[in-house]
């Protein structure tokens, strides 16, 4: 199989918008160059599912958690990527693409795969995109993922490590979210 033409070239923000959501989905656009995500395990999806579910459930009337959307980091060179949680501000549900200033919180469940990505490339991303709050959520061989927990340095653009939180989850302001992750 060859991989279609625009595989191979930049893409522009204005192309980008143009696509369907079909088009879209499985992708993420990195420094303007499509990245095909693989499908993630069932495991991965409930994860991230609770995870969602239990921010949205604790939420205050201004915030959503939603799972399998894109955010918007920046137009030149587009960056888009599709985290596997995003919190964001209420009035921004219809908004499309959704950019970093409407993002208080992006959580990234690390599968075998995707681990270098959501530990280095990742957090970098959304540091200089200015997003507040980036949890990497860990799958353990003892079946309690470990949440591990980053406040954005504003002056510095980049993440200071906060706590790493296993089986009971109690987010930090502005989030007051109580995960319990001990029944996956």
């Amino acid at each position: 199989m060859v991989a279609p033409a625009w595989m191979h070239q930049q893409i522009t923000a204005e192309q980008y918008d143009s696509w369907s959501e079909e088009q879209c989905s499985g992708i993420e656009i990195v420094d303007g160059m499509v990245v095909v995500t693989p499908s993630a395990s069932p495991r991965h999806n409930r994860l991230a599912r609770l995870v969602a579910n239990a921010l949205d459930a604790a939420g205050r009337a201004d915030w959503n958690a939603d799972t399998d959307f894109d955010v918007r980091l920046q137009d030149v060179p587009l960056t888009t990527r599709r985290p596997d949680v995003v919190v964001y501000r209420t009035s921004m549900i219809d908004s499309a693409p959704m950019h970093p200033e409407n993002v208080l919180l992006v959580v990234e469940v690390v599968s075998p795969g995707s681990e270098s990505t959501d530990r280095i490339l990742k957090p970098g991303q959304y540091a200089r995109a200015g997003i507040a709050f980036y949890w990497r959520i860990e799958q353990s061989a003892a079946g309690v993922p470990l949440v591990h927990t980053y406040v954005l340095d504003p002056a510095e653009r980049t993440y200071r490590v906060g706590d790493v939180h296993t089986g009971v989850i109690e987010a930090t302001a502005p989030f007051t979210a109580k995960i319990d992750l001990t029944h996956l």
